[in-house]
């Protein structure tokens, strides 16, 4: 059977509608349109995201984007078998709006509708991509909130190998801008200046680095740009804030290496999924490949368009799991959102043989 599922993405800054069709012979799901629209001109004058400001923003451009999203497709709305949308992790109000529209338009259509976990959606995000992974893998997931490895046996078996316990990798990346001045946002800014700087001049500390486990920490290393950022103060020349820049980003990106290599090598596994907004950093995809390339292991990413929030990873992740019987999509409209919702939540009973 094939269905076609729309998916709606509203958890922070980006409101994003897609569509896409299940495949049969077990073939990952087909986009067949999608529309985004970003907010970060709105917040940027406010240095971060204002929770009241997405909301508002996200009830303007949903409909809108959802047109966009059918008219690509050819597709006609009472096409459509089942509407998605994102219940959580997020900022509630923002959360509330996708919510709110999916279930009410599937209501309408009298068709089913599926709540999806913001972090499956980066999870199976590759799979829309020109080289989609094999089930099993070791994924790293690096966005502004969170940093965490997991083992992945399919649709629904997750296991949390490793985490964050302070900041995450994107937090690292957005204030560490911050702290040298550079726009919002800042992970992207810091990227580009790091590219004129020498990743050698400032010795950064690498939290939890050597600590056994597979846990990450960035909050010793904020504190470390801080101490030197503030040394630069006044200085007329740019390179010493290039420098820290690319020293920031060799630290941050180091760590996720190794721990990357140090969850693989603890499960056995040859194969790395690595997804979410960081997952766009050029230093850490290079080094990466290489470190990847050296041990013998197969690295998928989504393609860069899919590494921000988008409704195309949230239809991708709802028609996988219908398709893995992993999630039962419903004809209940009455909805809530789960502004903290832990991955392990959706773990299905009993994992596949390994």
């Amino acid at each position: 059977m094939s269905w076609l599922v729309l998916g709606f993405e509203s958890s922070c800054d980006e409101t994003g509608v897609a569509l896409v069709q299940t495949q049969e012979g077990g073939a990952p799901p087909r986009l067949l349109g999608q529309a985004l629209h970003s907010q970060v001109a709105m917040h940027a004058d406010y240095g971060g995201v204002v929770p009241e400001l997405a909301s508002r923003d996200h009830i303007r451009r949903v409909l809108p984007l959802t047109h966009e999203v059918l008219a690509q497709s050819g597709r006609a709305l009472t096409e459509v078998d089942v509407v998605a949308f994102t219940r959580g992790p997020g900022l509630a109000g923002a959360l509330l709006v996708g919510a709110g529209v999916a279930c009410a338009l599937a209501a309408a259509l009298d068709r089913p509708v599926l709540g999806v976990h913001h972090l499956e959606g980066h999870l199976l995000s590759p799979f829309l991509s020109a080289d989609p992974p094999e089930f099993p893998f070791v994924a790293l997931l690096v966005s502004g909130g969170h940093t965490q490895l997991m083992r992945v046996d399919g649709v629904g078996y997750y296991e949390l190998l490793g985490e964050t316990i302070d900041d995450a990798a994107g937090e690292a990346f957005d204030k560490s801008a911050k702290l040298l001045g550079l726009g919002y946002p800042g992970g992207p800014a810091l990227a580009r200046l790091a590219d004129f700087g020498d990743a050698t001049a400032y010795a950064l500390p690498r939290p939890l680095l050597h600590s056994g486990d597979l846990n990450f920490s960035f909050a010793g290393l904020k504190t470390a740009v801080l101490t030197q950022a503030r040394k630069l103060e006044g200085l007329p020349c740019e390179q010493p804030r290039a420098d820290l820049a690319a020293s920031a980003q060799a630290a941050i990106v180091e760590v996720l290496v190794k721990k990357s290599l140090k969850a693989l090598a603890a499960t056995g596994l040859r194969r790395l999924v690595v997804a979410g907004g960081v997952g766009a950093n050029q230093q850490l995809r290079a080094d990466l490949n290489r470190a990847c390339a050296r041990q013998g292991v197969r690295v998928h990413y989504p393609e860069l368009a899919l590494c921000t929030d988008n409704g195309a990873m949230i239809a991708l992740a709802a028609a996988m799991r219908l398709q893995a019987g992993a999630g039962q999509a419903s004809r209940d409209y009455a909805f809530d959102v789960r502004p903290r919702w832990p991955l392990d939540e959706l773990n299905r009973e009993a994992a596949p043989t390994r």
